[in-house]
């Protein structure tokens, strides 16, 4: 096996790593938290210049039309250094539009492409207590939604998402135009800075082509997963090497504190969990990217991005004492993201719930059966 990352590949953490460090140095990022805004533009400009918000779209729509192991480099990037550019929504609801949406909805892809539309998607309604609050009914034109869709990432800034609706007793994704005149939004913004806003739709019309085919929903919630477990190693691992320099160099009781032994076995159990995370991540995207089924790859990665985050977020504000809440310290950022990422995951103890669900459902798989890799379907 080759575990090594080909020239292209590399070529693109390195670019990401260096536009995402050289903008989102710890003054700039403290400047941000009172700026008000709803996200970095600078940063995304500069994105959009190099085309790393097109990425993962298909060629076909204009787009770089790579894969996910490209998007999770990018996005590993962009966690390291905590920018605020909305890049995995955008990509990710392009490229399912591409994929699923016909000619109807190709020229929403292309403007993603182009970054003439900003494309955002919401798939809580999976994972949320209250299930999913955006009913479709048959209507003489297509369907008629009404209802709420909570927390949508960057809603007043994007031209349109894609949503879950609850459609004849099954889940579907449905393209909302947010300009239509049946859509309110109230805003509001997440603990780690990202703007958004619910959406309260009453009497929107949809046309056939704007609800997509059932394989839509598995398809992007997958690749959902892995853009925000990227995310979250990133920001684990950034979490731990600023921490590790930090016991590295306070000193107490006449002894840095990264020679104790809990500090140590502390330190040693986020590594741990990271490098979990980074493993199952990988083998996620080279699923996707092979075409192979991952129903149970994409839920045990959703539960350890979800473990490591809470588990790295907490070791590091321990070890970081008193200064680990002081504002103006940047450590708390990283705390912040992560529990922003769990939450859009569903949380660690939903994925495992559906992981356990799958697993009676599936429990003829595995090396004693002497089945193939590609037989779990």
């Amino acid at each position: 096996m080759n575990f090594e990352f080909s020239e292209d590949q590399r070529a693109i953490a390195e670019m990401a790593g260096s536009l995402m460090s050289d903008y989102c140095t710890d003054d700039r990022l403290r400047e941000w938290d009172v700026a008000g805004q709803p996200y970095m533009q600078g940063l995304w400009t500069a994105c959009v210049e190099t085309g790393l918000q097109a990425l993962a779209i298909p060629e076909a729509a204009g787009g770089s039309g790579l894969g996910m192991t490209e998007l999770m480099l990018l996005l590993e990037a962009q966690g390291r250094a905590l920018g605020q550019v909305p890049l995995w929504r955008h990509q990710l609801a392009a490229a399912t539009l591409a994929q699923f949406g016909g000619a109807e909805l190709a020229p929403w892809a292309e403007q993603a492409a182009s970054a003439s539309a900003l494309l955002s998607l919401s798939l809580d309604g999976l994972s949320s207590a209250h299930g999913i609050e955006l009913q479709a009914q048959p209507d003489a034109d297509g369907w008629r939604l009404d209802g709420r869709v909570a927390a949508v990432a960057l809603a007043e800034q994007s031209a349109a998402a894609l949503v879950v609706a609850q459609l004849e007793g099954q889940p579907r994704l449905v393209l909302l135009d947010l300009s239509h005149a049946g859509i309110t939004t109230v805003p509001g913004v997440m603990t780690h800075g990202e703007a958004l806003a619910d959406l309260q739709v009453q009497g929107v019309t949809l046309g056939a082509c704007q609800v997509l085919p059932q394989a839509a929903l598995a398809w992007l919630e997958a690749r959902a997963i892995a853009a925000l477990a990227a995310l979250q190693l990133g920001v684990s691992a950034e979490q731990i090497q600023r921490t590790v320099a930090y016991v590295s160099e306070r000193e107490q009781f006449d002894r840095r504190i990264g020679s104790f032994q809990a500090v140590q076995m502390s330190m040693a159990d986020a590594h741990v969990a990271l490098e979990a995370l980074r493993g199952a991540l990988w083998q996620l995207c080279y699923r996707l990217d092979a075409g192979l089924a991952a129903p149970s790859e994409a839920l045990a990665t959703a539960w350890l991005a979800c473990e490591a985050g809470h588990r790295i977020g907490h070791v590091a504000q321990h070890v970081h004492g008193g200064i680990g809440v002081d504002l103006t310290y940047p450590i708390h950022r990283f705390l912040y993201w992560s529990r922003a990422l769990s939450s859009a995951l569903g949380g660690s103890a939903a994925s495992l719930e559906r992981l356990g669900d799958w697993l009676s459902d599936n429990d003829t798989l595995g090396w004693k059966y002497d089945l193939e890799e590609h037989q779990a379907l």
